[in-house]
């Protein structure tokens, strides 16, 4: 594999699992060096590094919290005095807080605020503290859901929303970062075999088969594969863009 990202470093958060892992892989794979976040999950992280320094890059696992937004400027500066630089961001992680209707009772609504605090309010504050130090010309990817576009079942609204609000944040990034030929996007997966997803292999939930072109669900390593082909050399003018991987999904 033709090593297009060599001396660049990446910063992907939630990277110690499913498809943050993937793509860190990815990355690393493609010559860049990988610095990713993690909550909880301290030996998932560690034998990501170890996979990832197999593949002969720098690599460096950090602990943080998205949820507070005010981790964000330490996670920024803890890339940059171990890496010297920040080429690439992949705002990966997040968290899915779904099953109730808005008007239900049972709904817990200090989870529900939480959701925006990890998806939102932790995306923003990264993004902005890492718009001050990213190299000229570098990467920003936002990882969004089709759900952001088209709400397809009820016990989701909160969610969506949370991750359509990406989709305005990175347009407005991507004029305000354009003069640096910074690039900003969004990719908005389909369903994924993912801890988030309650599903796995080639299954489809009921029903949703018949609204896709390609009645399966994406691996991992296509949605990774679409994010390094954005944040590499070729895609210098693709910017505010909103890539949707999802098997042609139409509701």
């Amino acid at each position: 594999m033709s090593k297009t990202l060599a001396g660049k470093v990446a910063l992907v958060t939630g990277g110690s699992r499913g498809l943050g892992t993937a793509i860190a892989i990815r990355l690393a794979e493609l010559g860049a060096d990988v610095a990713f976040s993690y909550v909880a999950s301290g030996e998932k992280a560690a034998a990501v590094a170890e996979t990832l320094q197999q593949k002969g890059v720098r690599t460096l696992a950090i602990q943080n919290d998205q949820g507070d937004p005010f981790a964000a400027q330490s996670l920024v500066d803890t890339v940059i005095n171990h890496f010297g630089r920040l080429d690439i961001l992949v705002n990966n992680a997040a968290i899915a807080v779904q099953g109730h209707r808005i008007d239900d009772p049972n709904a817990d609504f200090a989870e529900l605020d939480r959701q925006w605090r990890v998806n939102v309010l932790g995306v923003v504050a990264l993004t902005r503290a890492a718009a001050q130090k990213i190299t000229d010309g570098g990467r920003i990817v936002f990882v969004g859901s089709g759900l952001g576009g088209r709400v397809a079942l009820p016990t989701v609204t909160e969610y969506s929303a949370t991750k359509a609000a990406l989709v305005g944040y990175a347009k407005g990034a991507s004029r305000d970062l354009g003069p640096r030929n910074i690039t900003v996007n969004v990719v908005q997966p389909g369903i994924m075999p993912t801890d988030m997803a309650a599903a796995a292999g080639e299954v489809l939930p009921p029903g949703i088969s018949d609204t896709m072109s390609i009645a399966r669900i994406a691996t991992l390593e296509e949605v990774a594969a679409s994010i390094a082909f954005l944040v590499g050399p070729d895609a210098g003018y693709i910017t505010g863009a909103v890539l949707d991987i999802s098997g042609g999904y139409q509701a």
